[in-house]
Parts: structure tokens; sequence; C-alpha cells
């Protein structure tokens, strides 16, 4: 009888025990993007493992559209598995669900990426823009490229809306 006592406590223990360490700590990050353009719009962030990072119609990890607030715009994702990841983002100046380009591909709305890495003729790569997100709170701090104000890139987001106006 009183090993059966002990074999129980013994196995629930146990039980609890491999509970919790199946449960790994989520992860909450604060990304904190600036240089946003007062001309409004939607700031879209799309959070990438490395599997998913280099395919640009790939679903994201975890994605937030958030109104872009002129300055700086916070945006935070909760409850993410700890893990090496990439941020994407970009300024939907238009609303329009993607990122305008010029005739020849270049990016007509503010972009970024995480590490503040500058794209050469196409997006950097994972390894340039990858950081480790670890369990519990973290943060990353992304500057918007081709949003100085009366820029190439907004004269021609101006070209854009005065298109659809017609």
């Amino acid at each position: 009888m009183k090993r059966s006592r002990i074999w129980i406590l013994f196995s629930l223990a146990a039980a609890l025990t491999n509970g919790a360490a199946l449960a790994a700590p989520d992860a909450n990050l604060t990304i904190r993007v600036r240089n946003v353009l007062p001309a409004g719009g939607v700031l879209r962030i799309g959070l990438y493992d490395a599997a998913r990072y280099p395919d640009d119609n790939s679903k994201p990890v975890a994605s937030a559209d958030v109104p872009a607030t002129p300055g700086e715009t916070v945006v935070m994702l909760h409850a993410l598995p700890p893990g090496v990841y990439a941020i994407q983002t970009f300024q939907d100046v238009n609303s329009n669900d993607q990122m305008d380009t010029s005739w020849i591909g270049l990016p007509l709305e503010p972009f970024g990426f995480s590490r503040d890495a500058t794209p050469f003729l196409s997006k950097p790569s994972f390894d340039a823009v990858r950081f480790n997100l670890v369990a519990g709170e973290n943060s990353q701090v992304i500057h918007l490229q081709n949003s100085v104000k009366n820029s190439s890139v907004t004269k021609a987001r101006d070209s854009i809306r005065a298109r659809q106006r017609k």
C-alpha cells in the first residue's frame, strides 16, 4: 500500500515536470519604426524565419498592419516562439495592400529591415537582417528608408495618387 502511494506521487511529479518542460516560454517583441512619413497610410510589418524570408510571397510567422503614426510607430507582437528572425516593413502610404514600385522595380514607398540593413539591387540576405528573439521582452528599432520629405519617392507617390484620382 505504501509503495503504491509513493509510486502515484512519483508518477504525478514526473508528469508535472514533463508538462512544464514542454511549455516553452513565449517571447514578446516591441518594434519601433522611425522615419514614418506624415502622409499616413498603413505600416505593414512581417516577421520571418530563415525558411520563409527569401520568398517574397511567403506568409510571415507573425505580422501586423497598423495605422502609420508620423515620426515613430510602435508595434507589439506577442506570444512568439523564441528563435532567429528577420523583419520586413513598409509604409503603405496609399493603403493599397502592396509595396508600390517604379517601372524598374525600385520601391516608391518607405521600407525597412531589421538591423537597418540596406538593400543593394535586391532585399538584404537573411544573414544581414537576422536577430535572436529570446523568451521574455525583446525590442527592435527600424529606420524607414526612402522616407525623406520632398524626395523622388515622395514625388513618385504623389504622382501615383494623382493618377488614381483621375
